[in-house]
């Protein structure tokens, strides 16, 4: 797909991967819809920052993506504002550090809301576009995972099964929206620098970094970058690319 002109729509792009993909699809002349939960005004900052640099139009748009009337409008306001919409990428997430054994800790609230978030928030959004782009006559749709959902780790059971669906869901989606919408997946390891590693315990950290083939954290301009392949391709669909600098083979 030709990236110059088209538009996406960046949940959680306010954050630390989310900027990093936003930027990475501004540069290849992709206008930029920044959607974010609460830091409003992050947002508009990253939006701001996106058309001055690159000269593409880009605009922030709140929306709680557990509420299915709200993603229902944010992809209609997206739509409305730039006349099309060509690409979502599922970045959003909410973790919460709970040790695999505290199953004590693992609530059935804290469970329902990783879920929502994680899981059922890219459903809604991906039905809510697929209609858009299925009449546009192309779409790509990238979601955005985890090492956790490939291998029993991260953090908290809650969220490593919430990431694993999502890669399911990756799949799955790839069957029903064929040909005209191709869906895909990015699998990274730790991330420096983004709000779901600021929730993580700190021998997380080390212990991650540590244990992987090349001894460092996975990189956030590796991931935004395959995002850009994953928007371009026209032959690579229901695919799960993991990033994770050498733990998990997928």
């Amino acid at each position: 797909m030709d990236l110059n002109g088209a538009v996406a729509l960046v949940t959680g792009g306010n954050g630390g991967l989310g900027q990093r993909v936003c930027h990475a699809l501004a540069k290849q002349g992709v206008h930029v819809a920044v959607m974010y939960a609460q830091s409003r005004d992050q947002a508009e900052g990253v939006a701001r920052d996106l058309a001055s640099r690159y000269q593409i139009n880009a605009a922030a748009f709140g929306c709680d993506i557990t509420d299915g009337a709200a993603v229902e409008k944010v992809v209609d306001d997206v739509a409305k504002r730039f006349g099309r919409l060509d690409i979502l990428v599922n970045d959003a997430a909410y973790n919460k550090s709970i040790p695999f054994a505290d199953l004590d800790s693992l609530t059935m609230e804290v469970w329902d809301k990783i879920l929502a978030v994680n899981l059922t928030g890219p459903m809604r959004l991906i039905k809510a576009v697929a209609p858009v782009m299925k009449a546009q006559g192309q779409g790509r749709i990238v979601n955005i995972a985890s090492v956790a959902g490939v291998g029993p780790t991260g953090s908290s059971i809650a969220y490593a099964v919430s990431k694993a669906g999502l890669i399911h869901l990756t799949r799955c989606m790839a069957v029903a929206l064929a040909p005209e919408v191709l869906v895909n997946c990015v699998a990274p390891g730790l991330l420096e620098g983004t709000r779901a590693t600021a929730n993580l315990r700190a021998e997380q950290i080390q212990n991650s970094a540590a244990s992987s083939l090349l001894k460092r954290p996975a990189d956030k301009e590796d991931c935004a970058d395959m995002v850009v392949t994953m928007c371009r391709t026209d032959t690579m669909t229901g695919q799960t690319t993991v990033i994770d600098s050498g733990r998990y083979f997928h």
